[in-house]
């Protein structure tokens, strides 16, 4: 069983728009440690300094999920003042979904599938999304990046591209005026296939990414998630590079 006593990095003292330079625009990405959140990261890479942020909500592979963001952080050499861990454990006290209610079974995977399965979190990209606009407004940042996908998810319905749209419109007119914060979404209209052939090309650390619903040493391989990846990596025509049962 994984224990990593990582600190929580809170908005503050170094947390301010001097830790970045002017050679790029800044970026914050939300990395939860799954496939998608490492090539979205890698993605921004390409054209952006880094802010990472990362949110333990009470979900099942919370330390794991942890252990695969600080190793992502890592891997793109973000310093410490541009790392934001953020608690919101009041997801698991709300439940209602089979990531944060232990009494409830994570479902494995089922096609083809009606209607949103248990895996849904309620309204959980919203709050994710709030902490990243109040970090970046304070450090300047003039994007935020998230890896949704609307082919091939599970139909939650904060994963379409209207979302998104109507996200930023609020980011518009519940910011300061002079606040430019755009939500990016580069996966959404991408295959998981075609994500995981987006990594390898950018040579993404996908060997250090975890999106396992169930389990934190081997993967299930049988939870939506793990179904998702293995079959796109079977269509990329690549082995994934993490153990699974």
């Amino acid at each position: 069983m994984y224990d990593f006593n990582y600190n929580s990095t809170n908005i503050s003292g170094n947390h301010k728009q001097g830790a970045f330079n002017n050679v790029k625009d800044a970026a914050i990405v939300l990395v939860s440690g799954g496939m998608d959140s490492c090539v979205t990261a890698g993605i921004a890479n390409a054209q952006y300094q880094l802010a990472m942020l990362h949110v333990n909500y009470g979900q099942r592979t919370e330390v794991r999920e942890l252990k695969a963001f600080h190793d992502i952080a890592t891997y793109y050499k973000v310093p410490n003042d541009r790392i934001l861990i953020s608690h919101i454990d009041y997801l698991s006290k709300i439940g209602g979904s089979s990531l944060t209610d232990q009494r409830m079974d994570v479902q494995d995977a089922q096609f083809p599938r009606k209607g949103i399965p248990t895996s849904y979190v309620p309204f959980r990209n919203t709050l994710f999304l709030t902490i990243a606009v109040a970090w970046g407004e304070v450090i300047g940042a003039k994007k935020i990046f998230i890896g949704a996908v609307e082919q091939d998810s599970p139909g939650y319905p904060d994963c379409k591209p209207v979302y998104y749209e109507i996200f930023n419109n609020l980011i518009k007119v519940g910011t300061r005026p002079t606040t430019r914060i755009e939500v990016e979404t580069p996966l959404i209209h991408k295959s998981k296939s075609e994500i995981v052939k987006t990594g390898v090309s950018l040579k993404v650390p996908l060997h250090l990414s975890w999106s396992c619903y169930k389990n934190t040493e081997t993967a299930c391989g049988v939870c939506h998630s793990c179904f998702l990846r293995l079959k796109a990596f079977k269509e990329a025509g690549i082995k994934d590079p993490i153990p699974y049962v």
